[in-house]
């Protein structure tokens, strides 16, 4: 097979971006994305090496909040919109981290879907 060479990352230069907070019970999911919808960088708490329930706690939550605003602080990132989802433990706390990493927070949303009468509920149990 022949050698690919791979793709140079482009160095772009973004002041505002999009940070998707995705926090369930047993993880933590960050995705930073311009404003337009392309992610930029993305981790959670499992790929910084914590395993099972420490995945879901906000002491992981903060230190994937201080890696993700190292990266955009290089970036030349200033200004910051969050979008917080779930319902873990993680939300608050990835918020602290990314304001006291010097970013500073426009827009904080809670995106959490709501179901408006949901699922039909399974029938009755017959004993």
């Amino acid at each position: 097979m022949a050698y690919k060479k791979s793709k140079k990352k482009l160095q772009r230069n973004v002041e505002t971006v999009v940070a998707h907070v995705r926090s369930t019970f047993n993880n933590t999911l960050v995705s930073i994305a311009t404003t337009d919808g392309d992610v930029l960088m993305r981790t959670s708490a499992g790929a910084l090496g914590y395993t099972g329930t420490r995945k879901g706690t906000p002491y992981a939550a903060t230190q994937v909040a201080n890696k993700l605003a190292k990266e955009m602080l290089a970036l030349g990132v200033r200004v910051v919109e969050v979008n917080l989802q779930g319902p873990g433990s993680g939300r608050d706390s990835v918020v602290r981290a990314l304001q006291s990493s010097g970013l500073g927070i426009s827009v904080l949303r809670d995106v959490t879907a709501i179901p408006h009468n949901g699922c039909r509920a399974p029938k009755k149990r017959r004993v």
